[in-house]
C-alpha cells in the first residue's frame, strides 16, 4: 500500500471527462458522514467527477440529497475508485462552487482539494473493479455526462 498527496497520472486520465463511451459501465463510490456521524455511501459515475489535475476534482451531486448535505456541512469526502488494478482511496476537502444559473442539469457542484490518496493492491489477485452498471438509455445517459462534466468545468 502506498501514500501519496496526488492522484495518480493513471487515475487523473481515466476521471479527463473524455471517452466516456468507454467508461459508461464504471461506478465509484463517495463516503461521506451523517449527522449522527454514521457512514454514508454513494455512488458516482465518470460523468459526475472530473480531475482538473492531479490535485484537484471537480464532484457534481444531485441537490438535496444526503450526500450533499453531508458534504456541504462537514467540507470533506473519501472518493473510492478501482482502477488500474489498484483500489485509490483520495481524502478529498471539499468547497461549494456557485450554481450556473444556465445549468442544463442543475447540481451541487464542488471543488475538491486532494487532501491524501492510498492505493491498494493485492500481491495474491488483480483488482478488477467495484461498483459497475449498464446504463438503461446510454446515449441519454452520456450526453447529460458530457453537459455535466462541461458545467464541471466552468
Amino acid at each position: 500500500m502506498t501514500e501519496q498527496a496526488a492522484i495518480s497520472e493513471g487515475l487523473s486520465q481515466w476521471l479527463d471527462g473524455f471517452n466516456l463511451e468507454l467508461k459508461q459501465n464504471d461506478a465509484m463510490l463517495l463516503l461521506s458522514v451523517t449527522e449522527d456521524g454514521w457512514p454514508s455511501t454513494a455512488m458516482l459515475s465518470v460523468g459526475e467527477v472530473l480531475a482538473l489535475d492531479r490535485n484537484r476534482l471537480r464532484i457534481a451531486l444531485w441537490q438535496g440529497t444526503g450526500t450533499t448535505s453531508n458534504l456541504l456541512r462537514t467540507g470533506q469526502a473519501t472518493l473510492v475508485a478501482i482502477h488500474e488494478e489498484a483500489a485509490h482511496y483520495v481524502r478529498l476537502r471539499v468547497q461549494p462552487l456557485p450554481d450556473l444559473p444556465d445549468a442544463e442539469h442543475p447540481r451541487q457542484r464542488f471543488e475538491a482539494e486532494v487532501v491524501s490518496v492510498r492505493e491498494d493492491t493485492a500481491k495474491y489477485a488483480d483488482i478488477l473493479s467495484a461498483v459497475r452498471f449498464q446504463l438503461h438509455k446510454p446515449d441519454q445517459v452520456l450526453e447529460r455526462w458530457k453537459e455535466t462534466l462541461g458545467e464541471l468545468r466552468k
